[in-house]
């Protein structure tokens, strides 16, 4: 490590260079890299309602859909933007009412079935299927140019108009979350170090390392809007502690030697080894993300660790660089630290451990029944202002034509008219059921077939399926939706044990069961894994169970409070906040339990050594904790997005409980089973 420092101290020059190079290739990594948003794609490809996504798309060209409500037109307008609609190149069908009669014949003769489900107050509703996926450029695009040919009288809905202003929104926001990040770190910095310059490089520092992290995400393929939205501010956040405990060494250094150049090198070679444990905590964090079956985690998982890592990387290399070029700047605008010695909140907690044990244990319980019923949402239109064209059309459906979720059964094309029609009437006396369409269902009507259009047959039928629509009175993701679609699929085998049932709604209910099992199975990979960790960072058996103790008694109220709130959070912060919070914030307790089992080895009493672990922690634990606030309050309280806002939100409140729990609980837990820690501990036994 010595080596290594001395060589980062003599080619700083050339180090600052390469750094600024590399930014090339990094930024046009960064605008290559595809942003998805549609979070339905990370489904298992292996489940039922995927494959039946894909069947719509490769056999009935169905690969998205849109429902357009046309308000109060004629019925030869409506055809001529029929044709006008026909003409997109991604459109594969259009079909309305008018497709059935053409504009000779009054829409009274169209049976009453149909007729009271598509006219509603002189408006009526139009079928457009897409060649491409949901979230596809095409279909987005497709999306874009429907907007332009139609007129206020029409509302586009369906989830790639979702998808397509959830994308507009995001990009609008995602620039301003950084700035309002990094201005509230900024000032976060100035107030906790001793120069006005030194935050401006390790910002500058923190910023090489995101853009790095952001441009490397090509070799991904992929990345989702909430990855791209969350991790430069996460990262900031998270990384941000090692920049600081960097600068403070070499500060500390100088004033020994009192020669820069080896003072930065005692000081990297310090970080390097103090870091390293910590910052594996992290990234272990982060990684077990991946365990998740909806693969979203992997995509925040890969990205946040991967930038832990090039956060350490820049830090024992740019950062060094930057201060001893700019330590004349340092040295200048050097002024008094502002932020306060916490001598009555060490004493405090010295002399109250058995007060605040107490507390923690009447607490608890609390907390982690608030954590366990804590209400989530998995409808990704609450997640998005009300405002928007595609949540205004989608709520039109809902009230106006009772079209809240729409389903599609797609079932062998040999089972006959007569069974079809028996099926549907069961399907139909289901509580909760808005209407049923099938060709066979339209011919019964009285309409004969030589009369209907092609285009409407191929819609129905091709030489393999049969596709039936199903349409429900009930909300997206609700547990009536869900209990809903299992009766349906149970009616559907009893006539095709091959039948899928397809669409928004059983994709919803296939993500809330693999949440629901996600939620579990990443909690418990992330601590396990950060468990074997911490035993081989602090060679004890005793201190990782007090230290994975204390954070998740942290993690318990920030997630609890919701429950107390009334707060329904979205589901994928139940799912990624436990292990954030672990991962970000266990290096603070590590802090303190490094330094007071250092000074126990050294012969101090308990504590003494309290006393000397949190006079020098308490004030990097909270800098730390405090930018970590900022870099991710400020979003939360700004965005509009409420999945990325309320990801934000519990990331800053996680923060700051973090840091107070481990200042104030751990200690006490510490002087507490010191015994067993000194005989559970490797070189504490004497």
């Amino acid at each position: 490590m010595q080596k290594f420092a001395e060589f980062i101290c003599k080619h700083r020059k050339i180090i600052l260079i390469v750094a600024l190079l590399l930014l090339i290739p990094s930024v046009i990594g960064m605008k290559a890299t595809k942003i998805n948003y549609d979070i339905l794609v990370y489904l298992p490809e292996d489940i039922e309602t995927i494959k039946g996504e894909k069947i719509l798309s490769s056999d009935f060209n169905m690969g998205a859909f849109s429902i357009i409500i046309v308000e109060d037109m004629k019925s030869k307008d409506i055809v001529t933007l029929e044709k006008n609609i026909r003409k997109l190149e991604n459109v594969q069908k259009v079909i309305s009412a008018q497709d059935f009669m053409g504009t000779s014949i009054p829409k009274e003769m169209i049976p009453e079935e149909i007729k009271d489900k598509v006219y509603k107050n002189n408006d009526t509703i139009m079928l457009v299927t897409f060649k491409e996926a949901i979230s596809s450029e095409e279909t987005l695009k497709s999306i874009e140019e429907l907007r332009k040919l139609t007129n206020h009288q029409c509302k586009i809905s369906g989830m790639s108009a979702t998808v397509l202003d959830t994308r507009d929104l995001s990009n609008s926001e995602i620039v301003i979350y950084v700035l309002i990040a990094t201005l509230l770190c900024f000032m976060i910095l100035e107030i906790a170090l001793d120069s006005y310059v030194a935050p401006i490089f390790l910002l500058l520092n923190i910023g090489i390392a995101i853009l790095y992290n952001m441009g490397t995400n090509f070799f991904l393929g992929e990345i989702s809007y909430i990855t791209k939205a969350i991790s430069a501010v996460l990262q900031l956040g998270v990384t941000m502690d090692f920049a600081i405990f960097l600068y403070h060494s070499y500060m500390q250094e100088k004033e020994h030697t009192g020669d820069k150049q080896t003072a930065m090198q005692l000081a990297i070679t310090k970080t390097l080894t103090s870091v390293l444990g910590s910052s594996l905590t992290t990234i272990a964090g982060f990684l077990a993300l991946c365990s998740m079956n909806l693969t979203l985690g992997k995509d925040i998982g890969i990205v946040m660790a991967k930038g832990v890592l090039f956060g350490v990387i820049c830090v024992v290399t740019i950062l060094p660089s930057m201060i001893l070029e700019g330590s004349k700047w340092i040295e200048k605008t050097k002024h008094k630290e502002m932020i306060p010695k916490f001598q009555k909140l060490k004493e405090f907690n010295i002399k109250h451990d058995k007060a605040i044990i107490l507390v923690f244990i009447l607490v608890l319980p609390i907390a982690f029944y608030g954590y366990q019923n804590t209400k989530v949402y998995y409808n990704l239109d609450k997640s998005l202002p009300g405002s928007l064209p595609s949540v205004e059309a989608n709520n039109s459906l809902k009230e106006e034509f009772e079209m809240v979720s729409t389903q599609m059964v797609l079932l062998d094309k040999q089972v006959p008219d007569y069974q079809v029609n028996e099926m549907l009437a069961k399907i139909d006396n289901l509580e909760g059921i808005g209407w049923t369409i099938s060709y066979s269902k339209i011919a019964k009507g009285g309409l004969p077939e030589e009369i209907l259009p092609e285009e409407i047959k191929e819609v129905f039928q091709n030489e393999q399926y049969q596709l039936i629509l199903i349409n429900s009175k009930y909300e997206m993701a609700t547990e009536e939706l869900n209990h809903q679609i299992t009766d349906i699929n149970n009616i559907i085998k009893q006539y095709d044990e091959k039948a899928i049932l397809a669409g928004e709604g059983p994709l919803m209910k296939d993500l809330v069961e693999i949440s629901d099992h996600d939620f579990n199975s990443v909690n418990t990979v992330s601590t396990t894994i950060i468990f074997l960790l911490m035993i081989v960072v602090l060679k004890s058996i005793a201190l990782p169970i007090i230290l994975m103790l204390t954070i998740e008694f942290a993690i318990f109220i920030n997630m609890g409070i919701p429950y107390y709130t009334g707060t329904i959070i979205p589901f994928i912060a139940s799912i990624v906040i436990g292990t954030i919070q672990l991962g970000a914030t266990i290096d603070y307790a590590i802090l303190i339990t490094t330094k007071y089992v250092t000074e126990r080895k050294r012969g101090n009493t308990k504590q003494a050594s309290m006393e000397e672990a949190l006079g020098t922690s308490i004030g990097s634990i909270f800098v730390s904790g405090l930018c970590f606030f900022g870099a991710t309050f400020g979003v939360g309280a700004y965005s509009k997005i409420e999945m990325i806002g309320s990801l934000c939100t519990l990331m800053s409140r996680g923060a700051i409980i973090s840091m107070i729990t481990v200042i104030m609980v751990l200690p006490a837990f510490l002087m507490l089973l010191d015994k067993v820690i000194c005989k559970t501990t490797i070189g504490m036994k004497k």
